[in-house]
C-alpha cells in the first residue's frame, strides 16, 4: 500500500505517516455522494444542517488546542498566527449558518403581456451536486472551512482533498465533522495522488470544483472538468503597494511588516511589490530595515516566534536562486537575502530590482518584500499593473481624492486604503482576476456558487 510521509516543515522530523486513498477509495466516495444527492430521502433539512454546524462549532472549541497545534506542527505557521486562523475558521462556520437564512428567491413578475397572464413565478436555490474540493497547504484549518462548510451548509455533498503536505489537520477536522453528527457522504476528506486528483475532479458527477493553490495547476484542473461541470479558482498574486510622500508611516511600517512576512510570506495576497516615492524612499527603507531585522525567526511552536519554515526545503533553494538573479540583475539586499537554515530563510528587502528578473515578474510566496522608487504616481500605476496577476493591492497616501483615483487604476479584485494587502475577512468578496482566479470566495459568495436557482411557474385562472 502506498503511504505519505508528514514531515515537519521547521526540523523536517517525521511526523506521521499515512496511506493514501486508492483510485478505488476515491471514486467510491464520489458515488456514495453522487448516490446521496440523487436521493432527496437523504437530503438534510435547512434545521439539521445549522445544529451540525452548530455542533462543529463546539467541538472546534473543544478541540481548539490540538487543532492549533496539529496545524503548526504540519503547517509552519507560528502558534501566534495560527491561533487567529482558527478564530477564524470557528467564525466562518457562525457565518454559514447566518447565511443559511439569507440564501432565498424572488417573484418573477408576470401579467405584462397577454401571453403571461393567470400565471406567478418564484425562483428557489438548490444545492449544486456534488463538490470536489481540492485546497492548499498554507491555511490548513481555515480552507477546509471554506471550500467544505459551505458545502454543507447548502446541503452538497462535498469531497475534500488538502495538500500532501498538511492532510493531519483535515483528517482532524473530518473526525469532527463526523462528531458532530454530519451522516456518512456529505463530507469525505481523502488523501490521494495526483492522477487519483485529476480522476476525480474531471468525473461527469462532479457538479463543482473549488481549486485553491497555484496557477498552473488550477488552470489545468480546469481544462479537465467535465462539460457542464463549474468551478471557483484562486491562485496566488503580487500584492503591489502605493506609497505616496503624505503615507503616515508610523501606521504603514507594521502593517507592509506584517503584510509581507506573515507566515514567511506564503499567502497568496502577501505584500510584494511596493512603490515608493523617491521623496520618502529613504525614510521608508530604514524604518522598514529595522522592523524587518526585528523579527523573531524559527520554531513555529514557540510562542515568540513570528516568522516560521518555508514548506519544504526546496522552496528555501528557489527564493535563494531568484534573489541571486536578482542581485546579478542589479537589486541592493537591503537586509536579509540569505537562508537562515535548510528550512528557514531571514526576512529579506530588496530595492530597485530589475523589472525582469523573477521578484518582479513571479509571485515569490516568500518572506521578501521588493521596493520601488517612483516619481510620478502613474507610472508606479502602470509597472503595479504590468503583470498578469491580479488580486490585491493597496495605497498609502491621506488624500482622499489620491486615494480614490488610485482605488480606481489599479487592477485588482480589492484594494485597500492605508492598509496592507493581506486583510481578509470571511464575508468580503475574496479572489484573483486574470490569471490569479476565476470567482469569489467568502463563506456567502460560496455558498451561492454551491447552489444553483430554479424558477417554479405556476398557472391558474384565478390569478
Amino acid at each position: 500500500m502506498a503511504t505519505l510521509k508528514i514531515f515537519s516543515p521547521f526540523d523536517q522530523s517525521l511526523i506521521k505517516e499515512i496511506p493514501f486513498n486508492t483510485a478505488e477509495e476515491v471514486l467510491g466516495a464520489l458515488d456514495r455522494a453522487h448516490r446521496l444527492f440523487h436521493d432527496r430521502s437523504q437530503w438534510l433539512g435547512k434545521h439539521e444542517r445549522v445544529k451540525i454546524l452548530e455542533n462543529i462549532i463546539f467541538l472546534m472549541e473543544e478541540r481548539y488546542d490540538e487543532l492549533v497545534f496539529q496545524s503548526a506542527q504540519e503547517g509552519g505557521k507560528p502558534l501566534i498566527d495560527t491561533k487567529v486562523e482558527m478564530d477564524r475558521a470557528i467564525n466562518g462556520v457562525k457565518l454559514a449558518i447566518q447565511y443559511i437564512g439569507q440564501q432565498g428567491g424572488y417573484e418573477v413578475p408576470m401579467g405584462q403581456t397577454a401571453s403571461s397572464v393567470n400565471r406567478m413565478a418564484y425562483t428557489m436555490r438548490e444545492p449544486i451536486g456534488v463538490v470536489a474540493s481540492i485546497s492548499a497547504f498554507n491555511h490548513p484549518i481555515n480552507l477546509m472551512i471554506h471550500q467544505t462548510i459551505p458545502a454543507i451548509a447548502v446541503g452538497a455533498p462535498v469531497i475534500y482533498k488538502p495538500a500532501s503536505v498538511t492532510p493531519l489537520t483535515a483528517l482532524l477536522m473530518q473526525e469532527i465533522y463526523d462528531a458532530a453528527g454530519l451522516p456518512k457522504g456529505w463530507c469525505t476528506t481523502i488523501v490521494c495522488e495526483r492522477e487519483v486528483t485529476e480522476q476525480l475532479v474531471s468525473s461527469e458527477k462532479i457538479n463543482f470544483m473549488s481549486f485553491i493553490g497555484s496557477a498552473q495547476v488550477g488552470w489545468s484542473l480546469r481544462s479537465k472538468l467535465a462539460p457542464g461541470t463549474r468551478c471557483a479558482l484562486e491562485h496566488g498574486g503580487a500584492a503591489p503597494v502605493i506609497v505616496e510622500p503624505d503615507a503616515d508611516r508610523k501606521e504603514m511600517i507594521p502593517a507592509l511588516t506584517k503584510g509581507g512576512f506573515y507566515h514567511a510570506g506564503q499567502v497568496c495576497v502577501s505584500v510584494q511589490k511596493i512603490f515608493v516615492h523617491e521623496s520618502i524612499m529613504e525614510e521608508v527603507l530604514e524604518e522598514l530595515d529595522g522592523a524587518a531585522r526585528s523579527l523573531i525567526v524559527g520554531d513555529p511552536l514557540l510562542e515568540e516566534t513570528e516568522v516560521g519554515p518555508l514548506i519544504q526545503p526546496q522552496e528555501v533553494e528557489r527564493i535563494e536562486t531568484w534573489i541571486l538573479e536578482a542581485k546579478k540583475l542589479g537589486a541592493k539586499v537591503v537586509c536579509g537575502g540569505e537562508r537562515i537554515s535548510d528550512t528557514c530563510f531571514a526576512p529579506t528587502i530588496l530595492l530597485n530590482p530589475s523589472e525582469d528578473s523573477k521578484v518582479s515578474t513571479e509571485e515569490i510566496f516568500g518572506p521578501v518584500i521588493c521596493l520601488y522608487s517612483y516619481t510620478d504616481r502613474n507610472e508606479a500605476i502602470s509597472r503595479a499593473n504590468g503583470l498578469r496577476y491580479a488580486f490585491q493591492a493597496a495605497v498609502f497616501t491621506k488624500e482622499l481624492n489620491v486615494a480614490l483615483d488610485t482605488v480606481k487604476k489599479l487592477n485588482a479584485t480589492t484594494v485597500m486604503v492605508n492598509d496592507h494587502t493581506a486583510f481578509r475577512v470571511d464575508w468580503m468578496p475574496f479572489g484573483g482576476r486574470d490569471q490569479s482566479g476565476l470567482g469569489l470566495g467568502s463563506i456567502p459568495h460560496t455558498m451561492l456558487d454551491m447552489t444553483r436557482e430554479k424558477l417554479m411557474v405556476i398557472k391558474s385562472a384565478v390569478l
